[in-house]
């Protein structure tokens, strides 16, 4: 089953695509980033991230996907931008009929890592592990796009486990 996995910016948006095969082997089938120009308004910028995101869906055809849950830190009108951002995110999935799995950074890290408490350069390295990447993916944005896409894909299989328990 193909994954995707969304980190929402509105300067940057990373995206990560995984593919588990039926043994539960993950491996990376791309990923990248979506940047909008800062010289543009908000509103151009919201255009081009919907825009090709619904390109790159289009292309790869994930069956699920996954989006950071939004995390307020110290500056409220960047976090306001990402906000924004993730809500163009959320309804491009949406008119993909694609089913959407979200996740706090701590359930991001515990799923990729292991620890919630985890470093970004910890969980990069997991990621790198997990894919058998000859490297940590470049940039930052797409290697959390791709922890998000494996934490849904464990998150995924794990949820069809109970299911099948409960039958």
């Amino acid at each position: 089953m193909l994954f995707l996995g969304v980190d929402p910016g509105i300067a940057t948006t990373g995206y990560g695509l995984i593919l588990e095969d039926e043994r539960g082997i993950i491996s990376e089938v791309t990923h990248g980033v979506i940047k909008t120009p800062t010289d543009q308004r908000i509103e151009l910028r919201l255009q081009t991230l919907y825009t090709e995101l619904t390109a790159l869906i289009l292309l790869h055809q994930p069956k699920e996907a996954a989006v950071e849950k939004l995390y307020f830190a110290r500056n409220v009108t960047s976090g306001i931008a990402v906000g924004e951002a993730r809500g163009v995110v959320l309804l491009v999935l949406s008119q993909a009929g694609i089913h959407l799995g979200e996740y706090s950074p701590l359930e991001v890290k515990q799923a990729v890592v292991g620890y919630g408490g985890a470093d970004k350069h910890q969980v990069q390295e997991m990621v790198k592990a997990i894919l058998a990447l000859p490297a940590i993916p470049k940039p930052d944005d797409a290697a959390d796009a791709l922890a998000i896409a494996i934490c849904h894909a464990h998150s995924y299989r794990h949820q069809r486990l109970e299911e099948g328990f409960n039958e």
